[in-house]
């Protein structure tokens, strides 16, 4: 009876060699430029109690996690996102955290729900949080953050922009409005862009909303700028963004955002600024996304912290560096391969060994093969550089080389050679 060969769970990846080197391209810019802003970086654990998940999103969450029960009977899930790990960590240190306070984590997620383009059952992603200040001070340097992040990828300001928002303008607007349950609203300001105008008129008044309500929302929704929204309303809420474009100008990241009212975040936990990272040409979900939380550890039984934070996941943005051929070369970065007139493996380790302490990668091969074949897994193993173990030359702190690139050989110090690399 033929086995079965074992298949890949549905929604996840496999990272061969080639893969990780992108991952962790990925992963250096992330935290590099996290570093750089000042955040610290923190982790939790990988599962955690369930209902740290109901009590920040409701029961109908459960829909969406990996959860089990362990043998002592407890109610587990898989991480979805980090949020939550962050706040009962916030809530268990207490007045200990020294606020306001910035971290950073790039935790492995998951979520049981359909697997599309940029989107996977299980995926990474960069976490970056600002605790215990209600100053916009905190979104702009997260939204910076962002921007010089991308900029440190290689992409400019043709290739994404940063669209602002704010829930607590939108909640002030629907009020004046006298909108009975925003809640029925805001998914549908979040769809706006989606649906043609007319069925976006249409699903309004399936609200209940009045025509010269649904007409209001409409033309509230079509600003464009923060003169718009004066026409509309006014109070801290646009006082906010006005102080929050004007810190971001400042900063040198004013082409790089704009005023975008269809950002609206599903999650019910944000209460203020909001915003998402698209790709100019809308081809792709959004890159990353965030905003203010004021009530999070508040919900989940803690005392109050304010705080703004946002998530960017490695599937879409991949996908764009990809897309721009901003994505690193797929072969590693070995500087020198050591090879073996003789076949000697002796001769071998002890060069390897030779070159390992003076904190220089190698590699060889691990049997007596033919030189070309050497030379062949050189090259497949990306060196830059063959050393000759035992050439007729090689002697004291002299070495046989050759440089792949240009097919250069000689016998020099290893300083000298690695100034031709």
């Amino acid at each position: 009876m033929k086995i079965q060969a074992p298949q890949l769970p549905k929604g996840t990846r496999d990272f061969y060699p080639v893969d990780m080197r992108v991952q962790n391209h990925i992963f250096s810019v992330w935290r590099s430029a996290a570093l750089k802003f000042g955040y610290e970086e923190y982790e939790g654990p990988t599962f955690e109690h369930l209902e740290l998940y109901t009590g920040k999103s409701g029961e109908e969450i459960v829909s969406q996690l990996y959860n089990f029960t362990d043998k002592g009977g407890r109610a587990l899930a898989l991480r979805p996102e980090l949020t939550p790990t962050l706040a009962r960590m916030v809530i268990k240190k207490g007045n200990e955290l020294k606020k306001p306070f910035k971290w950073f984590s790039i935790p492995r997620l998951f979520r049981y729900e359909r697997s599309q383009k940029g989107r996977l059952r299980e995926f990474f992603q960069l976490n970056l949080d600002i605790i215990g200040t209600e100053s916009i001070s905190a979104e702009a340097d997260l939204i910076s953050a962002i921007a010089s992040m991308l900029f440190d990828f290689g992409l400019n300001e043709n290739d994404f922009y940063i669209g602002i928002s704010s829930r607590r303008l939108l909640a002030a607007f629907l009020e004046e409005l006298k909108v009975a349950d925003p809640n029925l609203i805001y998914p549908l300001l979040d769809k706006r862009l989606k649906m043609p105008a007319e069925d976006f008129r249409k699903e309004l008044l399936n609200t209940g909303l009045s025509e010269e309500s649904a007409k209001k929302i409409d033309e509230f929704m079509a600003c464009a700028s923060i003169g718009d929204l004066k026409k509309f309303c006014d109070g801290t809420a646009i006082a906010e963004l006005e102080e929050l474009f004007e810190l971001l100008k400042a900063a040198g990241f004013e082409n790089c955002i704009k005023l975008d009212l269809s950002v609206v975040r599903g999650l019910a936990y944000y209460t203020g600024v909001v915003f998402e990272v698209f790709d100019k040409a809308k081809n792709m979900r959004a890159i990353a996304g965030g905003g203010r939380y004021d009530n999070l550890t508040e919900t989940l039984g803690g005392q109050k912290a304010s705080g703004v934070g946002f998530g960017m996941g490695d599937v879409v943005l991949a996908d764009l560096l990809e897309e721009k051929k901003l994505l690193p070369q797929s072969r590693s970065d070995l500087p020198v391969f050591i090879a073996s007139f003789s076949g000697d493996m002796k001769i071998l380790f002890k060069t390897a060994a030779e070159f390992r302490k003076k904190g220089i990668s190698c590699s060889h091969p691990l049997n007596a093969v033919k030189f070309g074949k050497q030379l062949e897994m050189a090259d497949a193993a990306g060196a830059k550089c063959v050393i000759f173990a035992d050439g007729e030359k090689t002697k004291d702190d002299l070495f046989e080389y050759k440089i792949l690139s240009t097919g250069e050989q000689g016998c020099l110090t290893w300083e000298k050679i690695k100034e031709k690399l």
